[in-house]
């Protein structure tokens, strides 16, 4: 099987996102947007409204917040784009769940391993700041560090995104 991994990384607003969806319409065939962000308020529902408007047509949309392994095994496959969108919130959702991260972690870079076609992770980079002044957000910062790490080493390409401009951490542009 082969899969063509891409991560990309950034801040916030950092137009990560928007890179991560070229990357995957720059391809033909089907387009599958892979969502972990859950819904719990009206900017949130507004915000994923707006997402969707502006990916357009020709993405399916798939919402998991937890079983992100099960989505790309379900959803991924010769010929077809999968953005996944973002790490970072499925790290949020799985601490919230109180689910085991490093198991959940492996079971990703598993699914990875074997599924087919390409796949754009997005992820939000936490480590360029201050140091966390409580537990839990040491931990998420950590897991974190430790998964984008893991994807890195798997993926042919790695990206990081700052004021819309991606610089290439590893690989070669697609």
């Amino acid at each position: 099987m082969s899969t063509d991994i891409t991560l990309v990384l950034g801040g916030a607003r950092s137009g990560k996102s928007r890179y991560a969806e070229g990357l995957v319409t720059a391809s033909p065939g089907p387009r599958v947007y892979i969502a972990t962000a859950e819904i719990w308020d009206s900017e949130m529902a507004d915000r994923v409204a707006r997402h969707k408007e502006d990916r357009g047509p020709g993405w399916t949309t798939v919402e998991e917040p937890l079983d992100l392994p099960g989505a790309l095994r379900r959803h991924a496959g010769a010929g077809t784009g999968v953005l996944v969108d973002c790490l970072t919130l499925w790290l949020s959702n799985l601490m919230m769940a109180d689910a085991d991260v490093p198991a959940r972690s492996a079971d990703l870079l598993a699914a990875l391993a074997a599924v087919e076609g390409r796949v754009v992770l997005v992820s939000n980079e936490v480590g360029l700041g201050i140091v966390p002044d409580n537990a839990l957000a040491r931990r998420f910062r950590d897991h974190a560090g430790r998964l984008h790490q893991d994807i890195a080493a798997v993926a042919q390409r790695v990206a990081f995104v700052a004021a819309g401009l991606p610089l290439l951490l590893k690989g070669e542009t697609p």
